[in-house]
């Protein structure tokens, strides 16, 4: 399914991909030429994106596969590394000099077979001219440009008029002669004669040529010749006498459609894709939606530049342009589609799929809102964006210490409305205990149970209630004096003997978070007892006596019904433990802006 999912989007974008036979490439240097062919110089197609020098896309013909000892023998028509078109050695080594010889010399090959082909194309012409010439190919080495050019390891070159914008190797001679070539193409360098197959396509159901080798699909983190379908050769996945591929029939046209649509969501500008932990993730609706523009923002890192960009997709998620009127996406019945690819040791693994409707979807994701949703500091942000929350569960904070299936299974969950994985939240928890003694920069205690982390334990408390415990009480948004949970209640607790010690001791560096959060959340009886001895001296020391009494009263309310510290608190009854002890240090915070606010409306 997600094959013909993807070869449905290509005829729907048709018009705006590259033909059969091409595709887009960056190339960063072309080489400009006359009719003549003589070099009247070299342009430098990169622009700067932040830090970065982006090179320019250009529609050129499908890079062919190549590898092993014999990858010289393949090249690509009209465009390739420096090595194929100017034989420049990658190395001033002999070995590497020879290497670049043998490439220039296929390459060359190529120019003269389409040459012979088309001879009175003047485009092609003028290569072939400048191709003959070792003085105008020197010109290029003296070049300014060309200490650019050759900075970039493997920089590939092409070649254009200098009176035209368009490429040679897009003009439509070359097109032509692309297109008749396609059916007798062999996709890689193998051993195996190069046959046309026919057989009846599991993609389209049309009797076509098979082909035997699909193209190739590289993602971050994989390598650059990953292939989203690929059969290893003579390693037990042969069956009935048929090798590779043809183990799983798909015409020529078709593998070309579906990886030619795929590596376009993929490219560099593409808004059809992000990155979910190490997953590489694309999504896209059966015919154009608007849905389509809103679901990455909803998902990703906050732009920098943008940063209302996700708040005004949530909007979009929740309300219609017009007021009164449901959500913009309700009884919108378009099939969308999301694929989570993953690096993997030889090809490319499919790490969640996703296949619903836009109604059903968006209907999802708002209720992931919905169970995340829990009071906050007013300088946070109302939402959290699934990287937002997932990369609280890393060490350090950073992106590549993610777990590889997490954020996988959590953007899965969220997608069919389903409990999220457990690990996620064992690995908050986790998280949170490791980080209980955290510092910051200016030696400040680091609060372990951030807003993102609160908001995490809660949803999966909510969905594990909702789908498995219904006879629990249902953690709230925010705080909840009623919840009888021993869990819940020991965290808020907890809140208020360190907001005691807190106003006891001002400015204070450490707490007992640092020191009891651990042993507090996971088995309370060793820790409450001694904690209880500490805050009666902590509470001698607060000069306002009736902020000493309401403590105790507080202290009192929250430990009614309870009758012994447990021993040990489930996984479970620690998020809660975590999410008590959130809900009360924000009602604390809460509290005291409201008092503010109240003596100020007291003085005007």
């Amino acid at each position: 399914m997600i094959l013909q999912a993807l070869n449905n989007l290509y005829l729907r974008k048709k018009d705006e991909l590259p033909p059969e036979g091409f595709e887009r490439k960056e190339i960063p240097f072309l080489i400009i030429l006359d009719l003549d062919g003589h070099f009247k110089g070299l342009q430098d197609t990169r622009s700067r994106k932040g830090k970065k020098l982006i090179a320019r896309q250009f529609r050129v013909p499908k890079e062919y596969g190549r590898s092993g000892k014999n990858a010289w023998q393949v090249t690509n028509l009209l465009w390739d590394h420096y090595g194929y078109v100017l034989e420049w050695p990658k190395s001033d080594s002999d070995i590497d000099k020879e290497m670049a010889r043998k490439q220039h010399n296929t390459f060359m090959s190529e120019i003269e077979t389409l040459q012979s082909t088309y001879p009175d194309d003047k485009e092609i012409m003028a290569v072939y001219l400048f191709l003959l010439c070792s003085t105008q190919k020197q010109q290029v080495f003296n070049d300014p440009l060309w200490s650019e050019c050759k900075k970039i390891p493997g920089c590939n070159l092409s070649f254009c008029l200098n009176d035209k914008t368009a490429l040679i190797c897009d003009n439509d001679n070359v097109r032509e002669y692309v297109a008749n070539s396609i059916e007798l193409e062999d996709e890689d360098d193998d051993t195996l004669p190069s046959v046309d197959i026919k057989g009846v396509c599991l993609i389209t159901g049309e009797s076509s040529s098979i082909a035997r080798l699909h193209p190739r699909t590289p993602i971050a983190g994989a390598k650059s010749n990953a292939k989203l379908v690929s059969f290893q050769k003579n390693m037990g996945f042969d069956s009935y006498g048929k090798q590779q591929s043809y183990n799983s029939p798909t015409s020529k046209r078709a593998t070309f459609s579906y990886t030619t649509v795929l590596n376009h969501m993929l490219a560099k500008d593409s808004r059809q894709k992000l990155y979910v932990g190490d997953a590489t993730t694309v999504f896209w609706a059966e015919s154009s939606n608007t849905f389509e523009d809103i679901f990455a923002s909803l998902f990703g890192e906050p732009s920098k530049e943008n940063p209302e960009q996700m708040n005004k997709a949530i909007y979009a998620l929740y309300s219609s342009p017009e007021t009164g009127a449901p959500p913009l996406f309700d009884k919108d019945y378009t099939p969308f589609y999301v694929l989570g690819l993953a690096p993997n040791s030889a090809r490319i693994a499919i790490r969640f799929w996703h296949a619903g409707t836009v109604d059903k979807t968006a209907r999802n994701i708002r209720q992931h809102f919905n169970d995340c949703d829990i009071v906050h500091g007013p300088k946070k942000p109302e939402h959290l964006s699934l990287f937002q929350m997932i990369i609280s569960t890393a060490v350090q904070g950073k992106q590549e210490n993610i777990q590889p299936k997490l954020a996988g299974d959590f953007m899965k969950a969220i997608l069919t409305a389903t409990p999220y994985p457990k690990t996620l939240l064992s690995s908050v928890i986790s998280r949170i205990r490791a980080e209980q003694s955290g510092k910051d920069n200016n030696g400040k205690s680091v609060q372990n149970v951030s807003y993102p982390r609160a908001a995490l334990i809660k949803a999966c408390l909510v969905r594990e209630t909702r789908y498995f415990n219904q006879h629990e009480r249902e953690v709230s948004m925010a705080l909840d004096t009623d919840n009888m949970n021993i869990g819940y209640r020991l965290g808020r607790l907890f809140a208020v003997l360190e907001k005691i010690q807190e106003e006891a001791n001002p400015g204070i560096n450490s707490t007992i978070r640092d020191r009891f959060y651990g042993s507090a959340s996971g088995t309370p009886v060793a820790a409450f007892p001694t904690l209880m001895r500490l805050k009666n001296h902590h509470l001698a020391k607060l000069e306002n006596r009736g902020r000493a009494v309401n403590f105790e009263k507080l202290i009192g309310e929250i430990i009614d019904g309870v009758k012994d510290f447990s021993t040990h608190l489930s996984l479970q009854d620690q998020g809660r433990f975590a999410v008590g002890y959130y809900h009360q240090r924000q009602d604390f915070f809460t509290k005291k802006t409201t008092e503010k606010e109240d003596l100020n409306d007291g003085r005007s």
